[in-house]
């Protein structure tokens, strides 16, 4: 047990020891007005980099990767069917489908899935 604490101990101390030299030694002193400046084939830019992005255009991406996340855990569904019992896996994918629509529903009533006003 001591043995197993101080090699536990050890460990701590040189993962420590090599993170704090690593942030020292890659600390950029430089700060170059070129080298922190979009690039745009060798000229200024002529616009800002920051542009501002439509947040509906972010809203619908999001309500696309939760339903895309949602699809992948249903596609199991169809492989273990065999494995399981037929009423606990058909009651499994029928709820797992209500909420789907469910939220599908309470997205499509708040209006979120408006593209334009």
């Amino acid at each position: 047990m001591l043995m197993a604490i101080t090699l536990i101990i050890i460990i701590l101390i040189i993962s420590t020891a090599v993170m704090l030299i690593s942030t020292l030694l890659a600390k950029k002193t430089i700060a170059d007005r070129e080298k922190s400046s979009p690039f745009e084939c060798g000229f200024d830019p002529k616009g800002s980099a920051r542009l501002p992005f439509s947040l509906r255009f972010f809203l619908i991406a999001i309500i696309f990767l939760i339903f895309d996340v949602e699809i992948t855990l249903l596609l199991p569904l169809t492989t273990i069917i065999t494995l399981s019992n037929v009423k606990t896996w058909t009651m499994t994918g029928l709820f797992f489908l209500f909420i789907l629509l469910l939220g599908l529903y309470h997205e499509w009533t708040q209006g979120a899935l408006e593209w334009s006003e």
